[in-house]
């Protein structure tokens, strides 16, 4: 394992991810990187003015800072689009042999009514994939 990237959206289930991909990093003497996407969803406000580009930019300081604590050097992704996607895209595009997130414990409705972006990442990327809780 050379290349690790970690889903990053400041929550508690970020955070455990985000440790855990430190921990590998540390065992493995792998690169992190960092990605937090801004979603964008079509229609008449495509992006919600709460989660937009400051916010991320922020998750992703907030992440380098403390992976930065561990003595870990980051490399920071900041795309838009439909999390799960972007961070599939995000993965193979730059050669990531894991991808380290966060679950959010949805029971099934909630997976249904909002989707899962680590059920998405676990049976879509091309890496392999560790899902925290």
């Amino acid at each position: 394992m050379k290349k690790i990237l970690v889903a990053y959206d400041g929550g508690e289930p970020a955070r455990r991810a985000l440790d855990m991909a430190a921990d590998l990093a540390e065992g493995f003497g792998a690169e992190v990187g960092v990605v937090s996407v801004i979603p964008y969803h079509p229609g008449r406000s495509p992006i919600d003015p709460w989660d937009d580009r400051s916010v991320h930019t922020a998750e992703l300081a907030e992440a380098q800072t403390m992976l930065g604590a561990r003595g870990i050097t980051t490399i920071l992704h900041e795309p838009a689009g439909d999390p799960a996607h972007a961070i599939e895209e995000v993965a193979e595009t730059h050669g990531y042999d894991m991808v380290v997130v966060g679950s959010r414990g949805l029971g099934a409705i909630g997976r249904v009514m909002q989707g899962s972006v680590s059920e998405h990442i676990a049976t879509h990327a091309a890496a392999s994939v560790l899902i925290t809780r």
